[in-house]
């Protein structure tokens, strides 16, 4: 039985409604700017931390960032 759940990043979505750049989001939420590219793809592979972090800066639940296809 494989894990056939597919996401949605709303990140890039929330950033650029928050006016930030890529880099900009790297240094509030004090991640890697691959980690910012990788949490803006579809079906990305984030570290719980992470998550909750990109979900508390844009006062966001982690399921309003990744939304279940």
């Amino acid at each position: 039985m494989g894990n056939d759940i597919r996401y949605h990043s709303m990140v890039r979505y929330f950033r650029n409604q928050s006016g930030l750049r890529q880099e900009d989001l790297t240094k509030e939420v004090d991640v890697s700017r691959r980690t910012i590219v990788n949490a803006e793809s579809d079906n990305c592979n984030l570290s719980l931390a992470t998550a909750l972090r990109l979900a508390a800066y844009f006062d966001r639940s982690v399921e309003e960032l990744f939304v279940k296809e």
